[in-house]
């Protein structure tokens, strides 16, 4: 049987099929349309919905759907999406609607760490952490193959965790300080350095300044990666997964893998330190991957 997987991202749907050894045969993508809102987005959705069907001329397949957020238990309407005119409705109800076919709607963070888990860098592993440091900070936990959900459906929000409650930044619309997710994130380690050096700039000018040894910049770094080793550390201590899997931008920062390590072991217990900490494989295409394999039939 085939299997199809649509990712829902802040820009872009993207549309996969798989076979039934989850070799990829078809792709495509589209602008997502959330400038027309609800109706458009679900509109454009089942466009790239057809354009998959057509591809394997209407065949049997499993159906998942990756999206920011979460579909409410009690509810059945999507949470916490950041593309906002998504949050309070019934998306999944309206997609089986629309499509005639039942679907498992899925947080993106959990599709990410499937598809690494089940087929990328952390293949082989009972228990894998996926985390996401990009814009911002998420993460989806598996365990033999499967994605642990939760009671509230947000088991594995690791970039919602706070190392600094008193005296840490503010963080959106959270009531939290010194949430992982300000310090970590693209936008975090941005807005940390600009509140110290009042100066805008991009994660990667700071990286590429600190690799030049500019003063700032290297201060900068060395504050993000004693943060990133508290974070990192903390999963490990209350998770003790087989291998940790980081996704996101910030995922492609080489001293996150060279310099990373120390600064984890630090605040490991005993500073015993020898959980795999692993670049993903399938990079932005890993929430396509995850949907297609979290699909129903």
């Amino acid at each position: 049987m085939y299997k199809i997987g649509i990712d829902l991202g802040g820009t872009k749907v993207e549309g996969i099929v798989l076979d039934q050894d989850n070799k990829e045969l078809f792709r495509k993508r589209y602008p997502n349309g959330k400038e027309g809102g609800y109706q458009n987005v679900l509109d454009t959705i089942k466009t790239l919905y057809t354009d998959l069907c057509n591809y394997i001329d209407g065949a049997e397949h499993t159906l998942g759907l990756g999206t920011p957020g979460a579909m409410a238990k009690e509810s059945n309407l999507l949470k916490n999406s950041n593309i906002e005119c998504m949050n309070g409705e019934p998306f999944q109800e309206d997609l089986e609607k629309l499509f005639n076919h039942k679907i498992i709607v899925e947080n993106d963070a959990n599709c990410f760490a499937l598809a690494e888990a089940v087929i990328g860098a952390g293949k082989g592993k009972d228990l894998v952490f996926g985390v996401i440091m990009g814009t911002g900070c998420g993460g989806g936990i598996v365990y033999k193959g499967e994605v642990i959900r939760g009671l509230r459906e947000s088991a594995g929000e690791w970039g919602h965790s706070t190392i600094n409650f008193e005296n840490g930044p503010s963080w959106r619309n959270s009531p939290l300080k010194g949430l992982v997710e300000a310090y970590i994130s693209g936008t975090g380690a941005q807005e940390r350095y600009e509140e110290e050096f009042g100066e805008k700039l991009g994660m990667q000018e700071i990286v590429e300044s600190y690799r030049d040894g500019e003063e700032r910049a290297v201060k900068a770094m060395n504050t993000f990666l004693e943060h990133y080793g508290i974070s990192i550390s903390n999963i490990i201590k209350f998770m003790d997964p087989d291998a940790i899997v980081l996704g996101g931008g910030l995922s492609n920062v080489d001293e996150i893998y060279s310099k990373g390590p120390k600064y984890i072991e630090k605040y490991c217990l005993s500073q015993e330190f020898y959980t795999p900490v692993l670049k993903n494989e399938y990079g932005d295409s890993a929430g396509v991957f995850g949907a297609a394999l979290i699909g129903v039939a």
